[in-house]
């Protein structure tokens, strides 16, 4: 064999060498966690009360690499979602790839509970913090999340704010740590406003006396999501994922 056999056999094996290395590897299997209150937890018999959960209807978002794990439970705080030890049990559970979604603010409000309320600019803040910095110390990423709104229309059809500076609090975590965050709070403005004073009901739970088996003497809630809402919302945060090209995209379907 000359030398320029030689030569050729070597450009081909390289050649070959190179097409394997490109080749494609399996897609890491990954869990995404969900923290947070009543907004995004998962309700119970789902067949049959129209309560929803936005985070409780994410899982068909995905595909079969992905995992959602959802810790939200209602009526938690910050404060009490941490001295409960429901942060310290998804904290332990983190692997490197995982993502944390963090999303509380409805509960840190309530003044008249100090198991649950939380200064906006102090205890609130730092409990985001230690969610975002424990997130990352485990090799995964938080998303910050502010409260998608309640739907509070005054009497001339204005949507008006009901969170204070708690919204503002978690961009500004956001913007100092440098992670993710999701504008809940505006995306969801949108869509309320977008439905309109009396459409909006729908994505809510707005039930005369009689009307559901699930509320026999009727239900009128501006906060909490129907299944609709539910996946109006959950419509919205996906979407941001793909306009934000995070790599969660790539598991989506």
């Amino acid at each position: 064999m000359n030398y320029f056999k030689i030569l050729l056999l070597l450009i081909v094996l390289a050649g070959c060498q190179k097409q394997s290395e490109q080749v494609e590897e399996p897609q890491a299997a990954i869990t995404i966690y969900a923290v947070g209150d009543s907004t995004m937890a998962n309700k119970k018999d789902p067949e049959e009360n129209p309560e929803h959960g936005w985070v409780q209807v994410l899982p068909p978002f995905f595909n079969d690499k992905v995992t959602v794990e959802n810790h939200a439970v209602n009526g938690r705080s910050t404060r009490s979602f941490i001295a409960e030890g429901r942060w310290d049990s998804v904290v332990a559970k983190l692997k490197p790839k995982d993502v944390v979604i963090i999303q509380f603010g409805h509960n840190d409000q309530k003044e008249n509970d100090p198991k649950r309320y939380t200064n906006p600019r102090t205890a609130y803040r730092h409990n985001l913090i230690r969610m975002v910095q424990e997130t990352q110390d485990k090799g995964a990423m938080p998303i910050l999340c502010s409260s998608i709104v309640r739907r509070n229309f005054n009497e001339h059809g204005t949507l008006v704010d009901t969170h204070g500076m708690y919204p503002l609090e978690v961009r500004l975590v956001a913007q100092e740590l440098d992670v993710s965050f999701v504008d809940m709070q505006y995306l969801t403005e949108r869509m309320e406003e977008a439905y309109g004073v009396e459409e909006s009901k729908k994505l809510h739970l707005h039930f005369e006396s009689g009307e559901h088996p699930f509320y026999p003497e009727g239900k009128e809630d501006n906060t909490h999501l129907s299944a609709l809402g539910a996946n109006e919302v959950a419509k919205r945060f996906v979407q941001e994922l793909k306009d934000s090209e995070s790599f969660l995209v790539d598991y989506l379907k």
